[in-house]
């Protein structure tokens, strides 16, 4: 089967963003709620946005506005730090190129997709981007991706997804798609998966393998 359309989980799957979502809520979480949280437990918490994230966990909820304000601030300011996406840039390319459509179906709210994608002038690649704000249910709910399908009108037959996190496999098999798991990036969530993803991924340059090999 030829794939048309390729979905994209953001964090840890396109971009390696995760150090610095950690070290921004590890700060706020102490800060203005006297919490030590560790990277598992924050990943534990994931799948609202951040600022539900926050809400959610904070004991002190007067506290939160301020939490969230400096949240995005810590975070933006992790992009100024070296991030390598040129393997990310290199198959966005070939896909395009390709004339395959690509999207993003991400937990990340619309704030965080926007800091991201800019400072990492990713955002031009994608064709249609879901995020935590858009839909009601975030993964492992299969939400947002049927948003994508319903969109492009593509088959599930006709798309893949790709992921770093759990939530991700089990929201794309949820979905019907072909789901594939990503280790590619230096900090990814998952490395056990409740459901076997189609595949697993070490690196873009296999991926690209497989769709070259559809042509």
């Amino acid at each position: 089967m030829t794939t048309e359309l390729v979905l994209f989980d953001f964090d840890g799957t396109l971009a390696d963003t995760l150090p610095s979502s950690f070290s921004a809520f590890k700060t706020v979480f102490k800060k203005y709620d006297g919490q030590d949280v560790t990277s598992d437990e924050l990943v534990s918490m994931f799948g609202p946005t951040e600022d539900d994230i926050i809400l959610k966990n904070f004991r002190n909820k007067e506290s939160v506005r301020n939490a969230v304000q400096e949240y995005y601030d810590l975070y933006g300011q992790g992009h100024s730090e070296s991030i390598d996406i040129s393997s990310i840039i290199a198959l966005l390319q070939l896909l395009r190129d390709k004339g395959k459509k690509i999207g993003v179906i991400t937990g990340k709210s619309k704030q965080a997709y926007k800091i991201s994608s800019e400072a990492l002038n990713l955002a031009n690649y994608f064709d249609f981007v879901v995020t935590g704000n858009d839909v009601v249910n975030p993964k492992p709910h299969p939400e947002g991706i049927i948003k994508a399908l319903d969109f492009f009108g593509i088959k599930t037959d006709n798309t893949v997804f790709l992921g770093d996190s759990n939530a991700d496999i089990l929201a794309g098999k949820a979905a019907g798609v072909r789901t594939f798991a990503v280790q590619w990036l230096s900090t990814f969530q998952s490395s056990v998966f409740e459901i076997e993803p189609d595949r697993l991924f070490k690196s873009t340059i296999e991926f690209i393998e497989v769709i070259e090999l559809e042509e």
